[in-house]
């Protein structure tokens, strides 16, 4: 290359770092990427903490129902709002429904010791109910109850989106998966569903107050715990 193309090519570099030289702008001070992302998370938090309070509104304006009339409290769910697990029982009892919160007394204690035998803090995932009321002498709820509530709970599981979702009973299987069936069949079973095109994996189980009642089922839903436990794996979750 000739010494005049040289001097040519400097010119053309010196013209581009004029050009764009004044454009910049150098600081010491670090840049807070973290900062940033905890913004993000808060936006969140509170874009899912209003999208519930609007639920809840509407879950409680609901007319004529004998369940609703039976309660002291609407009982909408506990726990990690942005957890990547939700539990989803079948109604709340009677100590539910005076304290206002999920899985209380004997029935809370046993979904702990369950929970915390795969490494899973209760208060670490999210948990709800298919009834948002107590129903009449805690007995079961019926299929037009179960599909009544079905369209709020779907809401529900939207708002959280957790990735993984442990169905604890019958009214619980029949409200998320429209099924059924006696769920000694379908326990144990990986089940999907799809809500506002997002996926979400699904796994059936007893519930606590079932096992509480029929102890020798235990056994049974340590199977699927491990199952649960290897899933969190796989999927990656932090708990």
């Amino acid at each position: 290359m000739t010494k005049k193309v040289l001097n040519q090519n400097g010119k053309y570099a010196q013209k581009l770092i004029e050009t764009i030289e004044p454009d910049f702008s150098f600081s010491n001070k670090s840049i807070n990427r973290f900062k940033i992302f905890k913004n993000n998370t808060d936006d969140i938090n509170q874009d899912k903490a209003e999208h519930l309070s609007k639920l809840k509104v509407q879950i409680n304006s609901i007319e004529n129902c004998k369940l609703k009339d039976n309660s002291t409290n609407l009982i909408m769910g506990d726990g990690d709002i942005n957890s990547a697990i939700m539990l989803i029982g079948e109604a709340p009892g009677e100590i539910e429904d005076n304290t206002g919160h999920t899985f209380q007394g004997e029935i809370g204690l046993l979904l702990k010791k369950m929970l915390l035998a795969i490494n899973v803090k209760l208060e670490k995932v999210y948990s709800t109910y298919s009834i948002n009321f107590r129903t009449p002498e805690d007995r079961k709820p019926s299929t037009q109850e179960i599909k009544r509530y079905s369209v709020f709970l779907k809401k529900h599981i939207s708002i959280i989106n957790p990735k993984l979702i442990i169905l604890m009973g019958s009214t619980a299987m029949e409200a998320v998966l429209g099924l059924s069936s006696r769920i000694s069949n379908e326990r144990g079973k990986w089940k999907e569903i799809i809500l506002e095109n997002k996926k979400h994996t699904i796994m059936i189980t007893f519930s606590p107050a079932y096992l509480i009642r029929f102890p020798e089922n235990k056994k049974y839903s340590w199977e699927d715990l491990k199952k649960i436990k290897k899933k969190i794996q796989d999927l990656k979750i932090k708990i």
